[in-house]
């Protein structure tokens, strides 16, 4: 397999292919439903279910390269970028299809929202418009390394507790949202442990000198 073969799926046509997928879905799954506001709701929850993937791939792919160094390890670590902006493309057709479903059916978008969910909703958005803006090399460059590394850290954090939040409030009158936990759980540990194995080194590294 040539070079060009292998990286045929990476950077951004991964991100192209991946998005008109998830756009075209959405759009079929609005149109089970004769794009009336089931089928809208029904985006709405694929589309969080499908933020949710990109997000834990995104979150977790530099702590498995480090932990597990495999060829499709490191190719999550390569397409990192490219995964989060799949992520902030999957919540934006959500965003999109909330919109709508605001439009169609007022009183029930209503009840279903509260102003808790505006605000840290709202920050969530914030962060991921942010984070996405700043993911170009010419945007993180007019940054500054220390100001994007704060916010991409700050925000990715935000972002996995605000799943947890979302997912997790719904547990109790649908027990099935608990595996929806699951995976930000381990990418988190993943992470932890990730970070815990490079301390260590460099306190190995350290004391070889």
């Amino acid at each position: 397999m040539t070079r060009d073969r292998r990286n045929w799926f990476e950077g951004w046509r991964l991100l192209a292919v991946l998005t008109l997928v998830l756009t075209a879905l959405s759009i079929w799954i609005a149109g089970m439903r004769g794009f009336e506001v089931d089928g809208v709701r029904m985006v709405i929850r694929f589309t969080a279910r499908s933020s949710l993937l990109f997000f834990a791939l995104a979150f977790a792919a530099s702590a498995l390269a480090m932990l597990w160094p495999t060829s499709g390890t490191r190719w999550l670590r390569r397409n990192r970028r490219y995964l989060g902006l799949t992520f902030a493309a999957s919540h934006a057709i959500h965003a999109i299809a909330i919109g709508c479903f605001a439009a169609m059916a007022p009183v029930d978008y209503a009840a279903a929202t509260t102003p808790a969910s505006y605000i840290f909703g709202g920050i969530g958005y914030a962060f991921i418009i942010a984070m996405a803006a700043t993911s170009f090399d010419r945007t993180a460059a007019a940054v500054g390394p220390r100001a994007w590394r704060i916010l991409h850290t700050t925000g990715i954090y935000y972002l996995w507790f605000q799943f947890m939040v979302s997912f997790g409030m719904r547990i109790p009158q649908m027990p099935n949202y608990t595996w929806f936990l699951m995976p930000l759980i381990v990418v988190m540990a993943l992470r932890i442990a990730a970070a815990v194995l490079k301390r260590r080194r460099s306190r190995v590294a350290l004391s070889a000198n």
